[in-house]
């Protein structure tokens, strides 16, 4: 389909019209001799005499190519294009960060997989975030690992197999031995700022308890809500355990409870499996449709012609010059 994306211009078509009928003709004043023997004079000079001034008339073929080259000239200023066929994209119409921990205490071997055998937590906890992930197409989802310090493995992205291969190269102790939940909550935030999509959620998983971070916990989980982030956080360590080793459940819920999210605890692979499938429950991927048409700019066609017709006419008047005619 063809369309015009600015057909006003179409209303400069009349415009020559109007200069034609509204505008008179230029004239020039300019001082003369009257002979009135002047054919005397020619017929004794031997000479044939001509008038001394004439006005040419436009010819036909030069008044249908200005007319024609005024018409393309305007009918590319109305800028045709091509429209296609609808083109319709779906997008992630939220945004959601994953927060790993990977403190020492994630290399405990106590994670019971779902074949029955035992393994270490952080093992099994990529297992169970990788089908997660590999389940969220389409989605937009960051990375964040964090232990003494917290830090962004990948930003905001589409590509969830990136994020995949980074969590799978993830091991104990990249980021130290100690647990910075408060500023991996701080972290996700600011990853946030790069999000111009409202809803924003974020997944954050932990064993162990806050010891080293500059800002609480709470804290952070407070400006989180003021900036509309939902945060789900899941238990995965051992509540009876001492030290930084005990998961602080207290906390967990206490951040999931004050930004509107949800609290879980998972003693296992099966169980982490099901949270997640919870999680997909409560917070359903959600997309958005954009349609558009593509448009393929013309405007260079009538352009080309106008110069073609133009050079083609003026060649041939040159060719052919002769007197056109005169006014009476």
């Amino acid at each position: 389909m063809i369309s015009l994306g600015n057909p006003w211009a179409l209303l400069a078509l009349p415009l020559p019209l109007l200069v034609w009928w509204l505008v008179p003709p230029y004239r020039q004043n300019v001082p003369a001799l009257r002979f009135p023997f002047f054919r005397r004079i020619v017929d004794a000079a031997g000479s044939d005499a001509s008038e001394g001034a004439v006005v040419m008339r436009r010819s036909l073929l030069q008044m249908l190519t200005a007319a024609l080259v005024w018409l393309l000239l305007v009918l590319a200023m109305a800028r045709p294009e091509r429209v296609g066929a609808p083109i319709e994209q779906q997008r992630a119409a939220r945004d959601v960060v994953l927060a790993i921990d990977i403190s020492g205490s994630m290399d405990a071997r106590d994670f019971n997989a779902p074949d029955g055998s035992v393994e270490q937590r952080l093992q099994g906890v990529r297992e169970v975030v990788d089908s997660f992930i590999a389940g969220r197409d389409g989605d937009r989802m960051a990375l964040i690992v964090f232990g003494s310090q917290a830090y962004v493995q990948s930003p905001l992205t589409e590509d969830l197999q990136t994020i995949r291969d980074l969590l799978a190269q993830t091991e104990v102790g990249m980021a130290g031995p100690h647990t910075a939940l408060g500023d991996s909550i701080g972290l996700a935030i600011r990853t946030f700022e790069a999000s111009e999509i409202q809803q924003r959620l974020l997944i954050l998983l932990s064993d162990g308890t806050d010891t080293v971070s500059r800002m609480s916990p709470v804290n952070a989980a407070e400006i989180a809500r003021d900036r509309q982030i939902e945060i789900y956080t899941i238990g995965v360590g051992n509540p009876e355990a001492t030290g930084e080793e005990k998961v602080d459940l207290k906390t967990l819920q206490d951040i999931a409870a004050r930004t509107g999210g949800q609290y879980f605890y998972a003693e296992d692979g099966a169980g982490l499996r099901q949270v997640y499938e919870r999680i997909d429950q409560l917070a359903p991927r959600q997309t958005e449709t954009l349609s558009y048409r593509p448009r393929q700019a013309l405007a260079w066609l009538p352009l080309l012609l106008a110069a073609l017709i133009g050079i083609a006419s003026t060649v041939f008047l040159a060719l052919t010059r002769g007197p056109a005619g005169k006014a009476a």
